[in-house]
């Protein structure tokens, strides 16, 4: 199902179609370095974590990760969108690219986008975004976006720290989730 379209690029809903344009994009360099293994190894394991986490995602919040494509030619390229995370008490933006499509401004039209959906469509007024602490392009996007760094972190189980950034809107509307 289409949730979104900018100039260039159309925002889907993930579905086990969608396997093997996740099982490539999750297991490049990296996104195993800035976000990490998933452990999605082959076709089945892809369709596994899209019913677990996106398609979940959208059941359960209304809102999740969602297919970037390109316009011209649906060429899938990325994903981009709202996530609601155990271990963070808001929901929190999230994107990653295909090395390839980088240096386009692909993640900045998608990420506005999500965010102005999230704030006119979900009602979300505050909105998270993490990344690694050696992610100078994420960090910088974020920045480009509006967000501003609040605090480093650590999830339950990992061994590494990461950057909270917070985007908010002063008053905004009351969180739904």
């Amino acid at each position: 199902m289409s949730v979104l379209e900018t100039p260039r690029l159309v925002l889907d809903e993930l579905t086990t179609g969608d396997a093997e344009f996740i099982l490539e994009l999750v297991n490049e360099e990296p996104f195993i370095r800035h976000i990490g293994d998933k452990g999605v190894r082959s076709r089945t394991d892809a369709c596994q974590y899209i019913l677990t986490g996106p398609v979940a995602s959208y059941e359960r919040h209304g809102h999740g990760l969602y297919r970037v494509a390109l316009r011209e030619d649906g060429v899938p390229i990325g994903i981009c969108g709202v996530l609601k995370r155990d271990g963070l008490e808001d929901p929190d933006l999230g994107f990653a690219f295909f090395e390839r499509h980088w240096a386009r401004g692909y993640a900045f039209e998608s990420s506005s986008a999500v965010l102005a959906h999230a704030r006119e469509v979900l009602g979300l007024g505050r909105i998270l975004a993490i990344t690694s602490p050696d992610n100078e392009a994420s960090i910088g996007l974020l920045a480009k976006l509006g967000f501003a760094f609040e605090r480093n972190t650590r999830f339950p189980g990992d061994d590494e720290d990461v950057k909270v950034f917070v985007s908010e809107v002063p008053d905004g509307p009351p969180q739904t989730t």
